[in-house]
This record gives C-alpha cells, structure tokens and sequence, in this order.
C-alpha cells in the first residue's frame, strides 16, 4: 500500500496519449478567477459573518495566507508534473498509493459537495431575483432543504442535473464566452464595491471580534471555500500549452486577483449594514444555516446581522439601491452555474485518473463513443451532488467540502517537500521560495483550519476517510495495476477532441 507510481511512469502515461494543449497563461488566469469567484464571496459572507461579526476581514486574510502558501506548493507541483489528477496524482508520485487513494477519496469531498454548495447559492440568488423583482412568493418548502427550514431544494436540484447534462453532452464554450463570465463576476463584484465602500460606517466595526479569535478561527476556516477554486487550475494542467511557465502564473496571478477583491467586498458588507452574529442562550453564534438562525434573522430584521442567502444583493438593497441589488442577483444566476460546471468536471477529472489506476473500476473510465466524455461517472456524480444540493444549506456543504480540501491541500505541501529531498536534481521550472518555511506553514495551516470547523464536519471527514480505506482494501488494493506491475492503462479521452467541457469560468 505504500508503493508509489514514479513521475516518470505518470508523466510517460500521459505523453501516450495526453489532452489537446489549448490553454495559455491568460486563459488559466481567467479559468482560476473564474474558480475562485463564486459562492464563496456571493453567499459565505454571510455565513462569515455569523460566526466573526466585523472580524470576517481578518478570517479573510487568514484563509488567503493559508491558500497563497499551498499555492505555491501546487505551483511547484503542477509544473513539473502537468498531468491531469491534481493532488491525487502528486501524492502517487511520492508518498504512496494508500495516500494517494486518500487524497482522490477526500477531493470527492472537494469537488462534489462543493458543487452542491454552489447550487445551493445559486438557488438563493435566483429565488430572490424572483421574489424581489416579480413580486412572487415562493415556499419555502420547495426551495430550502430539510436542515434549513424546508422541504426540498428544487432550483438547486434542478440546476446541477442540468449541468449534468450539458457535461454528459460535452458542450464546449469558447474562449471568448468563458471570458465573458468571468467578466460578468468581475464587473458584479466591482459595481457592489463602488457603491458600499463610499457609504461605509466605523461605527458598524465595533465590536470587531464579538467572539473572539475562536470565532475569527471559524469563519476562516468556513471562508477557505472562498479560495479553493484556484486547485481547480491544476487538474487542467494536461490541457495546457507550456505549463512549466503558465501553471504557476495562473494559480499565484488569479489567488491574489480575487484577495484584493474580497477584501474590498467584505469590508462593503460590514460598513454598511453591520455584521455582528446573532446570539445564542449561550452567548455563541447560532450555527449557520440552522432554523433558529433563519427565525432569529426574521424576527430582529435589520438589527445589524447579514442573514441572507444572497448577501451582496440584500445589502445593497438594505442601502437604498434594489435594482441593482436585482442586478447582483442576476449576474450570480447566470455565472454560478459555471462554478457547478467546472466543480463536475473536476471531480470527473479525479475519477478518471484514479479509474486509470485501477483503484476504481474500468467502466468509470469509459467514454461515450458520441460525445467522447467519461459519460459514466459523469452521470454518477450529478446524482449525488444533486441530492446534496436538494437537502443541504449551503454552510453545511462549505464545511464539509472545506474539510477534504484541507487534507488535500496538506498532503501536497508535504508531497512537495518530501520529493525536495529524494530527488532534488529533477528539473523543477518553478520553484517554491524558502521551500522549507512555506511547505510546513501551508500544512500547519491546513490542519489548523481543518481543527477550527464544526466538531461535526470533523467527524463526518473522518467516517467517510474509514469508509475510502475500506473501499480501497476491498478493491483498490488488488486491482491498482502499479500493483501487477502495468503502467497504467490508457482510457484517455480522443487527443484531438475536447474531453468534455474545457470548462467556463468555474468557482467555489
């Protein structure tokens, strides 16, 4: 269980037959603010908010140091070996194929609860587009789910079988579209800067951490889904042209690109409409996403506490500006659906690989003889990110996605500084800087962030951690064919057809 598929096996694997390159440093640029900006700065702000009050700004910079650290692991990482698999496949490399069956099993995590959580967010906004510019009223029975005072959440069900489809299919947007997506974030995000930051309130700062640096601690590691889109880059390293040079531009340009922006924005969210947590009996927050949460936000109204699911439309409604507050809404509704694209594509992506390997059966790497996607496991993965969608908050999935993408995250930084040491002299075109102090601070902070989520999110990580080493003894173990001896079989998808989506502009 401890041996390992060289770098050079994996890298040969996939020059037999590798993904058409077609993507420059530009286009991962944009891939990755596309990535970065979604749920994460349109809906968790106010879930930050819960948890910190004021002292979001600073979880904010916490988790951003977190991720500019593991980035530049990823940067190292992904330009020497520009295949696809993301960290499943760097982990395989040095530390091992439990390890690395560990890693693939927790980006399920990642990538498919993430693409919930984004369904989730877009439900939000586009109910509330409704709500406030058509006047209807919709139940909420039908668009929340049971763990947030509904039923069953209908749009956000609806919107990831959709994108099912349209990756099943194979649909490939243009470069020029997929900038314009991105732009459509982009120009929502600057229209909300411009009109709160001149209206900010000092007053609305105070207190800055109402409880404290524990809860500074949580929303932090709740506000990590804000960044976690930039890893997305790496799974496309095999589509992309000179990626010694344009990985590492992409993953480092886009993750302080968006930095700037959530700074700005959060601090346009707290200046004018307050962001101090709704109390408990206790004296603590009241859990994100919870029922008590939504009737406490319902009873004090706007008593300085951010409780919508659609937080930039609502405050800038709260400001005097509901037009716009409905143009916010609108531009998340039609740009997040690109984040649940490319959250698919990447889990995809991860089962490919590991089906390649033989750690998971050969049919999950089949390919429609039509469309020339892995239609299979495609198919699979919309139905479980729709039932997440359908009967999860949006909290609720961030930090349970948050939790596989930690341990994900961790497994690369210690990959990164372990292959420093047992092969030192292999060409490196990008080399993380003071390798010794960034490697152990991107871990360190992982664990840290992983140990600040809900007690609950940290148990269900570990349930299903057992129930991945279970799977892999029962199959993985003796069917991996680096344990027979094979390099790897090759079910690449068609080299001179898209493997399915070059995806739009995703996010988190």
């Amino acid at each position: 269980m401890w041996r390992v598929k060289s770098l050079d096996a994996i890298l040969a694997t996939a020059e037999k037959k590798s993904l058409q390159r077609s993507l420059g440093a530009f286009q991962l640029t944009m891939l990755g603010i596309g990535a970065i900006i979604g749920t994460g700065i349109f809906v968790l702000t106010a879930e930050a908010a819960q948890k910190a009050g004021p002292g979001m700004m600073l979880s904010f910079v916490i988790a951003g140091f977190v991720c500019a650290v593991a980035a530049l692991c990823y940067a190292e990482m992904s330009a020497m070996v520009p295949v696809s698999g993301s960290a499943y496949t760097y982990s395989y490399a040095v530390m091992g194929e439990m390890l690395a069956w560990m890693v693939g099993w927790a980006l399920i995590l990642e990538y498919a609860v993430a693409a919930g959580a984004v369904s989730v967010g877009w439900s939000g906004y586009v109910v509330g587009l409704l709500e406030n510019a058509l006047h209807l009223d919709i139940p909420d029975l039908l668009v929340r789910g049971p763990f947030d005072g509904g039923m069953i959440n209908l749009p956000a069900m609806g919107i990831a079988l959709l994108v099912t489809a349209l990756l099943v299919v194979g649909t490939r947007e243009s470069a020029a579209v997929n900038a314009f997506l991105v732009c459509i974030k982009v120009a929502a995000l600057l229209l909300f800067i411009v009109l709160a930051v001149p209206v900010i309130k000092m007053e609305n700062f105070e207190p800055f951490s109402p409880l404290g640096f524990g809860g500074i601690s949580a929303a932090a590691a709740s506000i990590f889904f804000a960044y976690v889109g930039f890893d997305a880059v790496s799974t496309a390293a095999e589509e992309t042209k000179n990626p010694q040079r344009n990985m590492p531009i992409g993953l480092i340009g886009s993750l302080g690109i968006c930095t700037i922006f959530y700074i700005l924005v959060a601090a346009g969210v707290i200046g004018t409409v307050g962001a101090q947590p709704v109390l408990g009996a206790d004296g603590a927050g009241l859990r994100p996403g919870s029922p008590e949460l939504s009737a406490a936000c319902a009873a004090i109204g706007d008593a300085k506490v951010v409780c919508s699911k659609e937080a930039l439309a609502w405050t800038l409604r709260e400001i005097g500006w509901p037009q716009i507050g409905n143009l916010i809404g609108l531009a998340a509704g039609l740009a997040l659906p690109s984040v649940i694209l490319m959250m698919m594509f990447g889990q995809t992506r991860i089962f490919f690989v590991m089906s390649r390997d033989g750690l998971l059966p050969p049919i999950l790497s089949t390919v429609h003889p039509k469309y020339k996607t892995p239609h299979i496991i495609t198919m699979i993965t919309g139905v479980f990110v729709a039932l997440f969608a359908a009967f999860f908050p949006v909290g609720i999935l961030a930090d349970i996605s948050n939790s596989g993408t930690l341990f994900a995250f961790a497994m690369v930084a210690v990959a990164v500084l372990v292959l420093r040491r047992t092969d030192p002299g292999r060409n490196r075109p990008f080399r993380t800087p003071a390798i010794y102090v960034v490697a152990p601070l991107a871990a360190a902070g992982c664990v840290y962030l992983f140990f600040s989520l809900p007690q609950d999110t940290q148990i269900m990580f570990a349930a299903w951690a057992t129930i991945g080493l279970v799977v892999y003894f029962l199959y993985g173990y003796r069917k991996s064919h680096v344990a027979h001896g094979e390099p790897g079989e090759v079910h690449e998808l068609d080299a001179d057809a898209p493997p399915g989506p070059v995806p739009p502009m995703p996010g988190s």
